[in-house]
């Protein structure tokens, strides 16, 4: 059995995002779909004598006693009777706050980590469990999986077989999106406003990019770009390149765009250069 363990903690795109009813719990249930890209964090999860400990560089994320690592090395560690302590040290790449569920992957490798560290004590059922309390985001990330739809709270995942991977490219504008302030705006502009409208959902339109593209949106796009339209631009440039499509992840703040070529997105991210953000060059629906 290792005493540490090194893991990619990779982002997540939402190629489709719907924001269901608000419930009596005051959240809301969305549907979505979940593509995996190749931005990763980089996690190692080393044994201690006790406790849980983390380092973090890179990205800042924030106070540690709120980081979602941390928390998902806690409830493993519980569930194996706290026979050891953990050391985590996190390298991050992926932009905090930017709709790409940075914290949420850190979540799910700290839980196959640490439970790689206990050989495996925990079944991974159960780490799904702790995954759903983690976050909506995390079953995903912790799943492995190249698409999935996503609906409820992000606990109910369908893995799909998707189209193949393809060239992307994810523009960060330098702003945080509150999600808390993200939905609160979807809901003032549906007030009066009558139920969703169906979308069909097939494994035939959602094997392939032109399909997807068509169906695509994010209904937090239109609340969210009113109140930043400097997320307005980077969105509106970003379209511009002639992508397969082009969408907002999550409640952003980033944008990205899908490409039939290498070449197509190469020559995007020169044209969108510095001027809206971090641009960083992926492949959408990567595997591994």
């Amino acid at each position: 059995m290792s005493d540490s363990i090194a893991l990619e903690a990779r982002a997540k795109l939402n190629l489709l995002l719907r924001v269901l009813a608000r419930e009596e719990s005051g959240y809301h249930s969305v549907e979505t779909l979940y593509a995996r890209v190749d931005l990763a964090d980089r996690l190692i999860a080393a044994r201690t004598e006790g406790g849980v400990t983390l380092q973090v560089s890179g990205e800042d994320a924030g106070p540690a006693e709120q980081n979602l690592a941390r928390q998902a090395a806690r409830l493993v560690l519980q569930a194996i009777g706290g026979r050891f302590g953990v050391a985590l040290t996190l390298e991050k790449r992926i932009p905090v706050a930017a709709g790409l569920g940075g914290g949420s992957a850190d979540a799910a490798a700290a839980l196959q980590a640490v439970n790689a560290l206990a050989g495996n004590a925990v079944p991974r059922h159960e780490l799904f469990q702790f995954a759903a309390r983690l976050g909506a985001d995390v079953p995903f990330c912790f799943s492995g999986a190249r698409f999935a739809l996503g609906w409820g709270h992000g606990e109910r995942l369908l893995e799909i077989p998707g189209p193949p991977a393809a060239p992307g490219l994810i523009v960060a504008p330098p702003v945080a999106v509150p999600t808390a302030h993200a939905y609160r705006w979807v809901d003032e502009t549906r007030e009066g406003a009558g139920p969703r409208g169906a979308v069909a959902l097939d494994l035939e339109s959602l094997g392939a990019w032109g399909s997807i593209g068509r169906m695509a949106g994010n209904d937090f796009e239109v609340p969210v770009f009113g109140h930043h339209p400097e997320l307005r631009a980077a969105y509106e440039a970003l379209a511009a390149t002639h992508p397969l499509l082009c969408r907002m992840s999550g409640s952003g703040a980033a944008v990205f765009a899908v490409y039939r070529s290498t070449g197509d997105r190469d020559d995007a991210g020169d044209r969108m250069g510095r001027k809206y953000g971090r641009v960083f060059p992926v492949e959408v629906g990567s595997g591994g």
